[in-house]
């Protein structure tokens, strides 16, 4: 199967205004807990929050921040509080598909801590979607969306592009996604155009346009780490040197990298497929989606007669990753959800030990899927932090994760936009996704 390759935009465009979050009822309060800020690597025990009207109004210890009378309160004690996570490579559902399908896929993001999400692959009901969300007339995380894709198909020319950019812009989308087929030339015009808009531009690196070039052309991610595998073992051999001058370069191009590792040990690995259909999140997805994916995963079995080329794929991959994360480059949380196995929400946990197995520590992973994400976008002090002033999406858990970052799994409930999620609510719409 062909490698893809996707990327997305500098930070140099202003994160737009957000809108209005809705109104809450009554404030709540989390007290007692010991919250994990994600500002640096640290802990605050015995803390008292309290978010009102989507924001968090104070953080303190317990004896010095006075709980509303109104409020409800959480009981903190033995809990972890740390910021909503993203999922940084969403394909969100498409254009014709029923409503009550886009609604369960956007609840099986919040069930798992996912507040934040971007699409990569977009059409006009996704404009109509994050409106909703934003105003508070459907529960999901805050979208950030591509228009349709830029293809060889769609943009064949630098006049087409251009024109293009310039359409995506005045509708709305976030970013312009980068698909295959491009020339450098269009590649080029598109890359311009955005950056003049301006928008984010996202995406694949198409076969005419290198590593290098892309690096050079004002894209802010690489997602997958596509290219870098190839572009690394161009000579059969991989040096630390190699991999280090490869990291600089991407360190000073600003660029940011999505890696969604659990996705390619899915492509890559050896795991027979009826392992694969064992997993238990696949009883919240159609099973339509399930066969598709069988069916994908049986002809990339069967396509790689030979398992070395994968094995060896996968090995270097985890060596950028490692690079990466200790030197310096933007990691952000994403999985290409939903795709081969990959299940909204529930694919953050795969990927968090797919990173663990690259060597990452629990602060690395949980800095990927929160405050890298405000920096990525420079809101840093509208999210992904917890702090006074910012959105309250919260995820709240009953482990320490900075110990273990299986504990992320272990919730105790979600709060997304200001609205509080308790466990036991997750678990009953859970299953009514489940049995639907």
């Amino acid at each position: 199967m062909r490698t893809l390759h996707r990327t997305a935009l500098l930070a140099a465009v202003a994160l737009a205004p957000a809108a209005p979050l809705p109104a809450q009822r009554a404030p709540v309060a989390f007290v007692d807990v010991t919250v994990l800020p994600m500002d640096r690597e640290r802990r605050l025990e015995h803390r008292t929050v309290v978010v009102a009207d989507g924001r968090i109004r104070a953080v303190g210890p317990v004896a010095e921040v006075a709980v509303p009378a109104a409020a409800t309160r959480i009981d903190g004690r033995g809990r972890f509080l740390l910021p909503g996570f993203a999922e940084m490579h969403a394909h969100l559902p498409a254009a014709d598909a029923p409503p009550e399908l886009v609604e369960r896929v956007l609840f099986l993001y919040v069930a798992n801590g996912v507040t934040t999400a971007r699409g990569m692959l977009g059409n006009p009901m996704h404009l109509a979607l994050r409106d909703s969300i934003a105003r508070g007339q459907l529960l999901g995380p805050r979208l950030f969306v591509a228009g349709p894709a830029l293809s060889g198909t769609t943009a064949r020319s630098p006049e087409e592009g251009r024109r293009l950019v310039a359409e995506q812009h005045a509708a709305g989308y976030d970013h312009v996604k980068i698909q295959e087929g491009l020339s450098l030339a269009t590649y080029d015009a598109i890359a311009a155009a955005a950056r003049a808009a301006p928008i984010r531009f996202a995406g694949h690196v198409p076969d005419a346009v290198t590593l290098a070039h892309a690096l050079e052309s004002g894209q802010a991610t690489v997602d997958h780490f596509d290219n870098f595998a190839a572009t690394l073992d161009a000579d059969g051999e991989v040096t630390d040197a190699e991999v280090d001058a490869l990291m600089a370069a991407t360190r000073a191009a600003g660029v940011w990298v999505v890696p969604t590792m659990a996705l390619w040990e899915t492509f890559r690995s050896t795991e027979p497929v009826a392992s694969l259909q064992q997993r238990p999140e696949l009883r919240y997805v159609p099973r339509s989606w399930v066969e598709s994916w069988s069916v994908a995963v049986a002809n990339l079995r069967r396509n790689a007669a030979d398992p070395a080329p994968g094995a060896r794929e996968l090995e270097i991959r985890r060596r950028v990753l490692k690079a990466a994360a200790d030197g310096g480059v933007g990691l952000l949380y994403g999985t290409d959800s939903p795709q081969l196995f990959s299940v909204p929400g529930f694919s953050i946990h795969r990927e968090a030990q797919a990173m663990a197995g690259a060597g990452l520590s629990p602060f690395q992973i949980l800095a990927a899927g929160t405050r890298n994400i405000a920096d990525f976008y420079g809101a840093r002090a509208d999210f992904g932090t917890v702090d006074v002033g910012r959105r309250a999406d919260l995820l709240l858990l009953e482990a320490d994760p900075l110990v273990d970052i299986a504990h992320l799994q272990r919730r105790a409930g979600v709060m997304v936009a200001g609205r509080w999620l308790p466990e036991a609510e997750i678990q009953r719409r859970l299953e009514d996704v489940a049995a639907r």
